[in-house]
């Protein structure tokens, strides 16, 4: 996926799509928000994108929280049809359930780390919602989890675009972010397919 192609595309519209659509659609947990982000912060800087830096992280920050809540009522009111839900080429159930391992293990500071997880940022809120979580309590911990999760991918963009000598690589740099947020979750796709196979 070129991230930058999108954002030339869809602009900042597509930045803040990417990190609702991952924090908050279970079914679009394999989207690469880090690598949007990281290459948002990378174009802003070389002026490529006509959006100030921190508009863009405050933007995706409201986002990534609108995801978590939107999860968590989706959780709290139909959580559970997708624990029931058959495995699908997009859904499998140990995705709930390993984000609902990680919750009781992690308690609250999932919701606020889990944000940078792959598959958990996705899943934490619905499992919040499906144990019907205190929603204020929840709230403060995603907010928290959001304003680090977008500010520190997006900044990272800026401060390394920023950086002329490195503009060559640049393309490297988004690559390995991109690599780095979605391996994760292919690995445990591949996983999950060979213990089903088995």
């Amino acid at each position: 996926m070129n991230a930058e192609s999108w954002i030339s595309y869809g602009g900042l519209l597509i930045v803040c799509l990417s990190v609702f659509g991952q924090t908050g659609l279970f079914f679009c947990f394999f989207l690469p928000s880090g690598g949007f982000m990281f290459t948002a912060g990378v174009l802003a800087a070389s002026g490529s994108f006509d959006n100030n830096v921190l508009v863009i992280c405050a933007l995706c920050a409201v986002a990534a929280v609108a995801g978590n809540a939107t999860g968590y009522w989706f959780g709290r009111s139909a959580g559970h049809l997708l624990k029931n839900k058959k495995d699908s080429g997009i859904f499998r159930r140990q995705y709930l359930v390993s984000a609902e391992t990680f919750y009781k293990k992690h308690g609250a500071t999932a919701l606020t780390a889990g944000v940078f997880l792959p598959l958990i940022r996705t899943f934490a809120p619905i499992v919040a919602g499906m144990i019907k979580l205190d929603f204020r309590r929840f709230l403060l911990f995603v907010t928290i989890g959001s304003i680090a999760y977008t500010f520190s991918f997006t900044l990272a963009g800026y401060l390394i675009g920023s950086m002329p000598f490195l503009k060559p690589y640049l393309k490297y740099f988004i690559a390995v972010i991109i690599v780095t947020v979605t391996v994760p979750v292919v690995i445990r796709i591949v996983k999950e397919f060979r213990k089903s196979s088995s």
